[in-house]
C-alpha cells in the first residue's frame, strides 16, 4: 500500500485508560496506523491517573483494540508495528506540576504538531489547556480536541471558551462530535449538493416535516453520575442532533471548507425559533424511564442505576418541536426525539415530502414520499416512491430504493474518529464544531431547560424497553403526523 501520511506529530491522549479511548480513539488509531496513514515517526502517548507500566498498558491496549475492530483487521504484524508508537505515563491532570514532566517526556521538538485529546470529564477541559500552556507545551502547532457537552449552558460554555481561546487559537480547537464523522451524514451533504434531483425540492414547498432520532436500547450503564447532570438535553440535544438538524437545513457553503461550512450551520442556529414560556409545555416532552420489560429481561428504573440520585428528575428522553425562521423552512416542523432505554437502538434523519395535491388514481391518496438517512445501526439511504401494484388496475403500493453502503461500496467503512482524528492530524475543521456554534445552541436550549425548571420539572415516566412517552407520540398527533417507527403495537 503506498505511504499517505503527511507530517510527524505527537498524539496525547489524556483519560488513555477512559472507555473513549480503549473503545474508539485507540482502535482507530491502529486502523489509521495499519492503512499507513500515520507518519512513521508519529508517537502516541496515552496519560491517566493509573500507575500503569508502559507494557502493561499495551497489553491492556491490546485485549482492547482486538475486541473493537474486525478480527480479520487485527494481525500481530501491524499491531507489532502500533504498539511501538504507543507510550504510556501516569500524569494527574489536577496537578500542574506534573505537566512538566509531561513536557520533558515529550522533548522539545519546535515545528512538531501535537494534537491534545481530552477524553476527560468537560470540567478538566480549561484546567489542563492552561496547564498544558505553563508547561511550555503550546505553540502554532499544538491542537487541542475537546469532547461534547462544552459547558452546561452559555454562561459556563462561553467562560470554557474564553479560558481554552486564551491559551489556543479557535483555529487550533478541535470540538469534537463523532455523529459529523459518520459516513451517512456526510453523504447527506452529497446527497443534497452533489445532485441536481433533491435540492429544488428541498424547501418548505415540497417538504411537509422532518424527523431526526437518536435512540439507544441501553440505559445510563457508567455514566451515573455525569448523566444525572447532565440529562438528555445537555447530552445530545445540545450537540447531536442540532447538529444534524444544521446538516439538513444549512444553505450550500460557498466553498467546501471549515469557515464556509460553519458559517451556514451557524444560520440556521440562529434562525431557530426561540420556545420559551408556556411554548416549553406544549413543544417540548421530557421522560424518564422506569421499571420495564424487553425480550423477557427485566430493566431497572433509571432512578436505580448507579450513582444516580433515588429521587432524581433528570430526564432521560427529550422530543420537541423546533421551527426554523427563514424563507426555505418558514412553516415546516423539525421533529427531534432522543432516549435511553427505549425499543430500538436507531439514529435516522426522515425528510417527509408533501403528498401529490390532486388524487389521480382511485383509492386512497397516496402517501407523500420519504427519504430515509439511517446512521446506525446500519448505514442506509431509502426513497419511498408510489408505483403501480402488479395486476390489473391502477392500485399503487409504496416500494423502496434503498442504497446500503455496505453493499453499494465493497470496502471497509471508516468509523468516525478515524476521520476526525485524521482531519485533526492535518488541520481540517470542517465537520468540527465552532465556538460561535456551540454558544448558538446554548442560546437556544437553555430558555427550554429554565422553562421546565418553571413549569416542568417532573419528566413524564416511561417504561424501559417501550418506545418512550406518550406525550411525544401525541406531539406530532396533533398535527397530523407520526414517528416513522416498526412497532410491534
Amino acid at each position: 500500500m503506498t505511504a499517505r501520511w503527511g507530517n510527524a506529530c505527537d498524539i496525547v491522549v489524556f483519560g488513555g485508560t477512559g472507555d473513549l479511548a480503549m473503545r474508539k480513539l485507540l482502535p482507530a488509531l491502529y486502523y489509521l496506523h495499519r492503512d499507513r496513514h500515520l507518519h512513521p515517526q508519529t508517537r502516541i502517548l496515552a496519560l491517566a491517573r493509573a500507575r500503569h507500566e508502559p507494557e502493561a498498558y499495551r497489553r491492556l491496549v491490546r485485549r482492547h483494540v482486538s475486541q473493537h475492530v474486525a478480527s480479520a483487521d487485527f494481525s500481530e504484524d501491524s499491531w507489532g508495528s502500533f504498539s511501538a508508537r504507543l507510550d504510556y505515563m501516569p500524569l494527574d491532570i489536577s496537578q500542574r506540576l506534573e505537566f512538566a514532566r509531561l513536557a520533558r517526556h515529550l522533548g522539545d521538538s519546535p515545528g512538531r504538531v501535537r494534537v491534545f485529546y481530552l477524553a476527560t470529564l468537560p470540567d478538566l477541559f480549561a484546567p489542563t489547556a492552561l496547564h498544558l500552556h505553563g508547561a511550555g507545551l503550546v505553540d502554532d502547532q499544538a491542537r487541542i480536541v475537546l469532547e461534547k457537552p462544552l459547558g452546561e449552558s452559555l454562561a459556563t460554555a462561553r467562560r470554557v471558551n474564553d479560558q481554552i481561546g486564551s491559551v489556543f487559537d479557535e483555529s487550533r480547537v478541535f470540538r469534537i462530535d463523532h455523529f459529523l464523522g459518520k459516513e451517512a451524514v456526510q453523504n447527506l451533504l452529497a446527497l443534497r449538493f452533489g445532485n441536481a434531483l433533491f435540492e429544488p425540492l428541498w424547501r418548505n414547498g415540497h417538504i411537509d416535516h422532518v424527523q431526526i432520532s437518536v435512540l439507544e436500547t441501553v440505559g445510563v450503564e457508567n455514566r451515573g453520575a455525569y448523566y444525572d447532570q447532565a440529562g438528555a438535553m445537555r447530552d445530545m440535544v445540545q450537540n447531536h442532533l442540532l447538529q444534524l438538524l444544521c446538516l439538513v437545513a444549512m444553505e450550500a457553503p460557498v466553498h467546501f471548507e471549515p469557515e464556509a461550512v460553519r458559517n451556514e450551520k451557524l444560520k440556521i442556529l440562529e434562525a431557530l425559533r426561540p420556545i420559551t414560556g408556556m411554548d416549553v409545555q406544549d413543544q417540548t416532552v421530557r421522560g424518564q424511564y422506569s421499571r420495564g420489560r424487553r425480550a423477557g429481561e427485566t430493566l431497572p428504573a433509571y432512578y436505580f442505576e448507579k450513582s444516580v440520585d433515588h429521587d432524581s428528575n433528570t430526564e432521560t428522553y427529550v422530543a420537541l418541536r423546533a421551527e426554523i425562521d427563514n424563507w426555505r423552512w418558514a412553516g415546516v416542523p423539525f421533529y427531534l426525539r432522543t432516549g435511553k432505554s427505549l425499543a430500538q437502538r436507531k439514529s435516522e434523519i426522515v425528510i417527509q415530502f408533501k403528498s401529490v395535491p390532486h388524487r389521480l388514481f382511485p383509492g386512497t391518496t397516496p402517501e407523500g414520499n420519504r427519504l430515509v438517512i439511517r446512521l446506525q445501526p446500519d448505514e442506509s439511504i431509502s426513497l419511498s416512491l408510489m408505483a403501480k401494484s402488479p395486476g390489473r388496475g391502477m392500485a399503487l403500493q409504496e416500494v423502496e430504493l434503498d442504497l446500503h453502503f455496505d453493499e453499494a461500496f465493497k470496502r471497509r467503512r471508516w468509523d468516525a474518529y478515524e476521520r476526525l482524528l485524521l482531519d485533526v492530524i492535518e488541520g481540517d475543521a470542517t465537520l468540527f464544531m465552532r465556538r460561535d456554534e456551540i454558544e448558538a445552541a446554548w442560546r437556544w436550549v437553555d430558555p427550554i431547560i429554565g422553562g421546565w425548571q418553571e413549569v416542568y420539572r417532573s419528566p413524564k415516566r416511561y417504561a424501559a424497553g417501550s418506545w418512550g412517552p406518550e406525550a411525544a407520540d401525541s406531539l406530532l398527533e396533533r398535527a397530523g403526523h407520526a414517528w416513522f417507527d416498526e412497532r410491534g403495537d
